[in-house]
């Protein structure tokens, strides 16, 4: 779905009867937060932002400066793909903005932009590819296997072939490009590698990776984890980031 502009979402959202629309950001630890708006508050939204208490997210204001503001970025309107059917849901990613309309310089998309727009001064682009590890268990409540496979094996022993392909149909739908998924070393640990992209728009779509492997795992009646190190004497989760430079078109 590309949206370009405030006219592009407000379009979208009427003629596809979307019923809710999420506002998404991190807190200063990268755990991503959401709220919702109906469309009737989409005008407002979209132009002013949405108001918050900063306080109560971690790392934001002291609970004497707690008003900020999450104004949405329109070029990141997806429907989510656990939510469609009739009356589908959409999210956006926000900045973080103080009352008076200035960037919060806590706000972790506003750290990534200046330091692009310092990399962009010098005539370059910059690309990242991550390559997220993660964990299917039985449940939230214990670290149980769904299979003893290892690294690169096939069916039989790898058993998440088919909540892996369930999570890359959804972030295809959501515009996410996909290279390649396999099992890794640990039993029942898995990868899915996404396409390289300017670091921006990665940094957002490494957010809806992390919650779209959770929620396909989650309607599958199993659960997700990306903890670093859940069960000892396994190998841990981890995520590489491939990095590079470009200069048009030519890598530097």
């Amino acid at each position: 779905m590309n949206c370009q502009s405030i006219e592009d979402v407000k379009k979208i959202v009427k003629e596809k009867d979307i019923s809710f629309i999420q506002f998404w950001f991190t807190d200063i630890l990268g755990v991503l937060k959401s709220f919702a708006i109906t469309p009737s508050e989409l005008d407002e939204g979209l132009t002013e932002g949405m108001g918050f208490d900063g306080s109560s997210i971690e790392g934001f204001a002291r609970i004497e400066e707690s008003d900020m503001i999450a104004k949405p970025d329109p070029t990141t309107f997806q429907l989510v793909p656990w939510r469609g059917g009739e009356r589908p849901v959409a999210r956006m990613f926000c900045d973080i903005l103080n009352p008076d309309g200035t960037p919060y310089k806590g706000g972790a998309r506003h750290v990534l932009k200046r330091l692009l727009e310092r990399v962009a001064k010098e005539g370059l682009t910059y690309y990242v590819g991550p390559e997220l590890e993660y964990f299917y268990f039985k449940d939230n409540t214990c670290t149980e296997f769904l299979d003893t496979g290892g690294y690169f094996d096939a069916r039989p022993l790898d058993m998440g072939a088919n909540l892996r392909r369930e999570t890359i149909f959804a972030l295809q739908s959501t515009d996410v490009r996909v290279e390649y998924s396999h099992h890794e070393v640990a039993p029942s640990q898995h990868e899915i590698d996404l396409r390289f992209d300017e670091g921006l728009k990665m940094a957002d779509k490494t957010m809806t990776y992390r919650v779209i492997v959770k929620e396909v795992a989650r309607q599958n009646g199993v659960y997700a984890t990306f903890m670093p190190k859940p069960v000892f004497g396994e190998n841990g989760s981890g995520m590489h980031v491939h990095q590079s430079l470009f200069k048009g078109d030519r890598n530097v």
